[in-house]
């Protein structure tokens, strides 16, 4: 392991799940909140989540639960599933996550602290001044921020070149996906160890090259869900048949208000918020140069199915 000591730095929704999480797989984890009545709920999450844990563990050792639609990677391998050691690390993670409401205290033995707090950037900005003076010289810093660049924040934590970008997806024991992504001033050595941290948590990695607001994940999801709440809200059409469209017709688990629902609404609300207050984080699109690598594909005979090749090799 490249740390053993992880402070979670906000225990709501995803927070929770990733302190639940990193426990699970080994590392002493502090989950800190900014109150009595932020760890209250936190632990409640918590309590949630162990339970969801162990009711999936059970099922896992069933034939229903091997459908891959059930399975959970976060958990475990199909091929060296074992339930009772399942079980053990779901009850250790649940033992064992210490909860701390002293800011100072949480990240004083910290190899690596994650910033999961709102949405909100004037709210991190000065969380960000607070932190920096009280993290050891060792800490790495990443945040979990769902759509703001890393590089808004680097300068103010007071260690660029150890702060990056850790996106988890919601569910992070079933939808095991970790974005990172590093900003201007990150060093490649904390690239890297992030990376191999999100391994070692059970996470699939996807590495991304380029500062983007949103990361792969979110810069894929917050126009689909843009364009539902758009259609909700203008009086087109019902949540149910909004989803209905995007489940029939591309064959999704999920619709966008579905998984508004699985999110909740105040994390979509600040970020929506956020994009009002500061319009200049609005996604914009070059659609000239998206058109023009549709030609560069069409000029190469890489029509998709059809030729037998497009963005992917189908001979």
């Amino acid at each position: 392991m490249s740390f053993k000591n992880v402070t979670v730095l906000g225990g709501g929704v995803l927070g929770s799940q990733i302190a639940f999480q990193a426990a699970y797989c080994g590392f002493n984890v502090t989950l800190w909140g900014r109150s009595e009545g932020s760890i209250a709920r936190a632990q409640a999450r918590l309590d949630t989540i162990h339970e969801a844990y162990i009711d999936l563990i059970n099922l896992m050792d069933t034939p229903e639960g091997k459908n891959p639609m059930i399975w959970a990677n976060g958990i475990g391998d199909p091929d060296t599933f074992d339930k009772g050691v399942c079980i053990a690390k779901a009850e250790a993670a649940y033992k064992n996550v210490k909860m701390e409401v002293n800011l100072a205290e949480s990240v004083k033995d910290a190899d690596l602290a994650i910033e999961s707090i709102a949405e909100v950037i004037d709210e991190k900005l000065a969380f960000y001044k607070e932190l920096a003076p009280l993290l050891p010289e060792k800490t790495v810093l990443v945040t979990n921020s769902s759509s703001f660049p890393g590089s808004i924040f680097a300068d103010v934590t007071g260690r660029p070149e150890k702060y990056l970008s850790l996106h988890f997806a919601n569910k992070i024991w079933k939808l095991n996906l970790a974005e990172i992504m590093r900003q201007s001033k990150t060093e490649d050595i904390y690239f890297q160890q992030i990376i191999e941290f999100a391994k070692e948590i059970r996470m699939a990695p996807v590495k991304i090259n380029k500062e983007k607001a949103g990361y792969c994940g979110n810069s894929l999801l917050i126009p689909l869900v843009t364009a539902a709440m758009d259609l909700y809200i203008n009086g087109v059409a019902d949540p149910e048949s909004i989803d209905t469209a995007w489940k029939v017709g591309v064959g999704a688990a999920y619709g966008p208000m579905e998984f508004l629902d699985i999110i909740g609404m105040v994390t979509p609300r600040n970020i929506f918020r956020g994009f009002a207050e500061h319009p200049e984080m609005v996604p914009a699109y070059d659609f000239k140069a998206i058109a023009d690598a549709f030609d560069e594909k069409i000029a190469a005979g890489e029509l998709g199915l059809e030729s037998g090749a497009g963005f992917y090799q189908y001979n």
